[in-house]
């Protein structure tokens, strides 16, 4: 079952950062989130999924994200994540402005079905995505395509709601939503 998701869009700068990252991977054969084609595609922090997300959620997530300021983030090192087919990502280091973001978006969210515990609070592992479904013998070679990646700084610059039924996305309270 495909997840709805409340997911933090980059500023134009580490947006663009990463995806030279997702090209690099992609340009030497590599699974890579440069090989979604899709218009929904951006680089963005997961900042919580639901199994679906209520009008009345909805609603509580607007109210609680209007007039949001952007949060500096920085991205720091690789990390791989799976037991069979890896995920390779960038940790998101966890400020306390970002906390408190993804705090909010939990609260908002906490009557939604099916939110899995590695989105509450205190167990969240803020990061993002630059390929998917990485065999074992891929991750040592996307990891020498990248190399020692550099910390990236910028900011969270606005929110939006992914649904996946409806294949869309949209901004979520008081800031547009900037890129896809």
């Amino acid at each position: 079952m495909p997840l709805h998701s409340v997911e933090g869009l980059l500023d134009a700068d580490i947006d663009a950062q990463v995806r030279r990252e997702w090209r690099a991977l992609g340009d030497a054969g590599l699974p890579s989130q440069a090989k979604h084609q899709g218009a929904t595609n951006a680089p963005h922090v997961t900042l919580s999924v639901a199994g679906a997300v209520p009008d009345f959620v909805e609603a509580r997530l607007a109210r609680a994200l209007d007039g949001a300021p952007p949060v500096p983030v920085r991205l720091g090192a690789l990390v791989v994540m799976g037991s069979r087919r890896y995920v390779l990502a960038r940790l998101v280091v966890p400020s306390a402005e970002l906390l408190s973001l993804q705090a909010t978006v939990a609260a908002a969210m906490v009557a939604a079905p099916d939110v899995p515990d590695q989105v509450r609070p205190g167990r969240w592992t803020p990061h993002v995505t630059l390929a998917r479904g990485l065999g074992s013998r891929q991750v040592g070679e996307a990891l020498a395509v990248l190399g020692r990646a550099r910390a990236l700084d910028g900011a969270i610059v606005s929110v939006r709601r992914w649904d996946p039924d409806a294949g869309r996305t949209w901004p979520v309270g008081g800031l547009p939503t900037m890129g896809p």
